[in-house]
């Protein structure tokens, strides 16, 4: 740091920071502007364990903007590509499925209940609806949260499983968002 005033330091530190931020949010769009955030942890960050199998076990509070125009209703995927074991993954965890969103909303409130009037929920793996933690058994996994704007109000599908779910959507989806966040357990 000889030889180089305090302030230069100061400003390459905030220009870098600033650098992070945007390319954090960019890569939280998969398609399109639409986005998904979280006030409770970043796009590649580590998720609280308030919202894991160590805490409480409640859902994370998601913010979702920018649906585009047409989008009659969204769906909500969240699932671990990396079960069991992130060195050898051998399927994909599903934590929450939703769908039927209203498109007006603008989010889920942490610990969501009730959920939007018309949304329906479908079947994690373990087998109920609802909201299911961050809970590996081993390494620490990615947990992605993706929002689907859809071109229709899907039929009631009678709690379906993350595959049904994405089937009926094959054809609708008008833009994708993503919102990625890690965890390993502490104990």
């Amino acid at each position: 740091m000889t030889g180089r005033p305090p302030y230069l330091y100061r400003a390459l530190r905030a220009a870098t920071l600033t650098a992070v931020m945007t390319a954090m949010a960019a890569s939280a769009r998969a398609d399109g502007n639409m986005r998904i955030v979280s006030t409770a942890f970043t796009h590649e960050g580590a998720i609280p364990s308030l919202y894991t199998c160590e805490g409480k076990d409640v859902s994370p509070p998601i913010s979702w903007s920018e649906v585009p125009p047409g989008t009659k209703s969204l769906a909500l995927i969240v699932d671990d590509p990396d079960a069991p074991d992130p060195a050898a993954p051998k399927m994909t965890w599903v934590h929450w499925v939703l769908y039927n969103l209203p498109p007006m909303s603008d989010g889920l409130p942490e610990s969501v209940k009730p959920l939007p009037a018309g949304t329906k929920e479908g079947i994690n793996d373990w087998k109920r609806t609802g909201y299911g933690g961050p809970c590996p058994p081993i390494g620490r996994h990615r947990y992605f949260h993706k929002l689907y704007a859809l071109d229709t109000v899907l039929p009631d599908l009678k709690q379906p499983t993350k595959a049904k779910l994405e089937e009926a959507m094959k054809g609708h989806i008008l833009s994708e968002a993503r919102l990625m966040g890690t965890y390993q357990k502490t104990k």
